[in-house]
């Protein structure tokens, strides 16, 4: 029996390969890739660039502005839709493909499921060396499409267009697994995307991914219910997976059910509302005084969904010797972290299991009612007075982060990544409803804030969202702010100005240094950058772009400008005016870096040597 086939290009092909891919979970279909967000150049115009114009598909074209920033704003989708739909993006050959690198790494850092299509140079190679082409003499396949091969969990050059077909299911193979997805790069030959194939019409039909919800395996709930059985002093740890696995409900009725106090990632916070008694807030660097004692008293911390970076476990110093882990985690790489008990399972699956073994066991926390209250009591006080604080030289982060957060509904979105900013929120942000606190922390990636407010608005236009960044990200990467005006979709940016890279400025300053070229202030002459600071209207570049904006330089003005952003109809930046150092410190936690073990300074001398300490202290795994 002959085989029907369609004759399409191999860029028609892939259109109409990813218009009809599906996913499904818990019973529900969801069409997988929305649409795709591209910058044209020689490498993707003609190829790829001419299917989007000219195919009939059901699938969205956005026009990015900074090839770095539309695949953060893919990437901010995905999250905010739970990994359940993606878009694509597309860049021609060369610098276009490169700018995507960085976010391509943001995306596989986060396990968060973006398909990256950048043009590659002729496979045929009769225009060599084409422009943009790189030259590699020891390797002539090199281009610069392989700079994406560390940083994607899958990654293919199609040389013919019949290799699409297997390389398009590999894709998605990795796309829609909950354990190994991230970045996925299919390098586009210019040449190849223009050429004719005879592709079988079983290859374009619609396809529906099944995303099985992983169970734990009875040995290792047997295993985890042992370990857990003769503790008294259980902590867990909430991490990203508990939204994507939508498991925020069945981790409260577990921790309710044994009394256990949560603390939460960055990815993971808001799976709880902070008004629960059990919420303990975040944990680690940027975590809270009463999260950061419990783990240093805690007997088993039982991980949920979590990767357990640096920042969660303030350099493995976090724990008490004797503390053990249980890890709950779809990911076996994740699972396995601190030599803990490893139950490799979707994040419901895993708490749902659990928590029946230890009910069979009668077990129950051995807290005090009154001690977990008290130790939250103390902390809300505490945010309280952070909300407070008053400086007589204008406003300070602490208090406009009050007064936003006061002034925000609890539906709506914050989204934020680098700087001071990601310590003051998971410390001080009061997040009630899921998937309202939207952090990139896994790579702290500066500039994606405007293009993760643009990507979560995209998947949510019910909510208002804001962007919360300093002036150092804004610099860095602002382009979406011009999409979203583009496509209507309305964002508000929180743009925090305190003259520099400051969270940097501060880490310096802790061990040893005096400060040295993180603010942005005028060269003196024949000196270093210690002059005045450069004045910056933030709020006039974003008038500039269309945007509507204000100026804020204390809590009255922050107060009314947040009051007319909301009631705008487009995008929107609040240019706040801070005091430089206004954020908070640390709570009872540590952060290594590399201090100098040889400095002309004594300073930088003690700071080593107090490193050397805090080391000692740590565990060495």
């Amino acid at each position: 029996m002959k085989t029907k086939t369609v004759r399409l290009t191999m860029a028609q092909a892939l259109l109409h390969f990813l218009d009809n891919q599906f996913v499904v979970l818990d019973g529900v279909e969801t069409k997988f890739v929305r649409g795709i967000m591209g910058i044209f150049g020689h490498g993707n115009v003609t190829g790829i660039g001419e299917a989007i114009e000219r195919e009939q598909t059901g699938l969205c074209y956005i026009q990015g502005k900074n090839e770095q920033g539309m695949v953060h704003a893919a990437a901010a989708y995905a999250k905010q839709k739970r990994r359940r739909q993606i878009y694509a993006c597309t860049t021609s050959i060369g610098p276009g493909a490169l700018n995507m690198v960085t976010a391509a790494a943001t995306a596989t850092v986060n396990r968060i499921p973006v398909l990256l299509l950048p043009g590659d140079n002729f496979a045929c190679r009769q225009p060599d060396p084409v422009l943009q082409q790189l030259e590699v003499p020891g390797d002539y396949t090199v281009s610069a499409a392989d700079a994406f091969r560390p940083v994607s969990r899958y990654w293919d050059r199609i040389t013919r267009p019949e290799q699409l077909m297997s390389a398009a299911l590999q894709a998605m193979r990795v796309l829609t697994d909950p354990a190994e997805t991230g970045a996925v790069t299919l390098a586009l030959p210019q040449d190849v995307q223009a050429e004719v194939y005879d592709y079988p019409a079983e290859f374009l039909r619609k396809r529906i991914h099944v995303i099985d919800r992983r169970p734990p395996a009875r040995e290792a709930i047997q295993r985890a219910s042992e370990q857990i059985a003769g503790k008294r002093r259980p902590l867990i740890i909430a991490g990203g997976g508990v939204h994507y696995s939508e498991a925020a409900s069945d981790l409260m009725a577990f921790a309710e059910a044994f009394g256990i106090p949560i603390a939460e990632t960055q990815a993971g916070k808001s799976a709880i509302s902070w008004k629960h008694p059990l919420s303990m807030g975040g944990i680690g660097v940027t975590g809270t005084a009463a999260a950061n004692r419990l783990a240093r008293e805690a007997d088993v911390i039982i991980g949920v969904g979590t990767r357990y970076s640096d920042f969660t476990t303030s350099s493995k110093s976090a724990f008490g010797d004797n503390a053990v882990f249980v890890n709950i985690n779809v990911n076996g790489m994740d699972a396995v972290k601190l030599d803990g008990v490893s139950i490799a399972a979707d994040a419901r699956e895993g708490l749902e299991a659990l928590r029946e073994a230890l009910s069979e066991r009668a077990y129950q926390s051995g807290y005090a009612a009154e001690e977990l209250a008290d130790l939250k009591a103390a902390w809300d006080g505490e945010v309280d007075r952070l909300y407070e604080i008053e400086c007589a030289e204008g406003l300070s982060q602490t208090r406009a982060l009050g007064i936003i957060n006061r002034s925000l509904t609890e539906k709506d979105v914050v989204v934020f990544a680098a700087g001071s900013l990601p310590g003051d929120m998971h410390r001080l942000w009061r997040a009630a409803q899921p998937g309202t606190y939207h952090a990139e922390y896994g790579f702290s990636c500066m500039g994606y804030e405007v293009s993760g407010a643009f990507g979560a608005s995209l998947a949510e236009p019910d909510r208002e969202v804001y962007a919360v960044l300093g002036d150092g990200s804004y610099l860095m990467l602002h382009s979406e702010l011009v999409t979203s005006l583009q496509e209507g979709t309305k964002i508000t940016v929180l743009l925090f100005d305190n003259h520099g890279f400051q969270c940097i400025h501060n880490l310096q300053r802790s061990h040893g240094s005096d400060g040295f070229g993180n603010e942005f202030r005028r060269r003196v002459p024949g000196g270093n950058l210690t002059g005045e600071y450069m004045p910056i209207d933030y709020a006039a570049h974003a008038r500039s772009m269309g945007a509507k904006a204000y100026t804020a330089t204390n809590a009255e003005e922050l107060q009314e400008a947040l009051v007319k952003a909301k009631r705008e109809a487009i995008s929107t930046l609040i240019d706040i005016k801070v005091v430089p150092g206004t954020n908070t410190g640390d709570y009872e936690s540590w952060w290594r870096v590399g201090v100098p073990g040889a400095s002309s300074s004594e300073k930088v001398l003690a700071a080593h040597r107090e490193m050397q300490k805090r080391i000692e202290q740590a565990r060495p795994r």
